[in-house]
């Protein structure tokens, strides 16, 4: 059975952080976002991402997303 590695530090994870941010930013700039996914697009055809995957939430979280009804 083989085991899955994960990195110290996960692949384009700026890119990814920065995009997530830009889209949580009120107001909302698109054209800023769309760069920013560009980025992250660039980023991932020069490392060969095929998936990218969320570790478990840990005790350390200081914002959470409110839960939907």
């Amino acid at each position: 059975m083989e085991k899955e590695t994960t990195t110290p530090r996960p692949v384009c994870a700026p890119e990814a952080l920065a995009l997530l941010n830009c889209t949580a930013e009120n107001p909302y700039d698109r054209d800023k976002c769309l760069s920013l996914l560009d980025a992250l697009r660039e980023c991932i055809a020069q490392k060969k991402v095929k998936k990218f995957s969320l570790a478990e939430a840990s005790s350390t979280n200081t914002t959470e997303a409110p839960k939907s009804k």
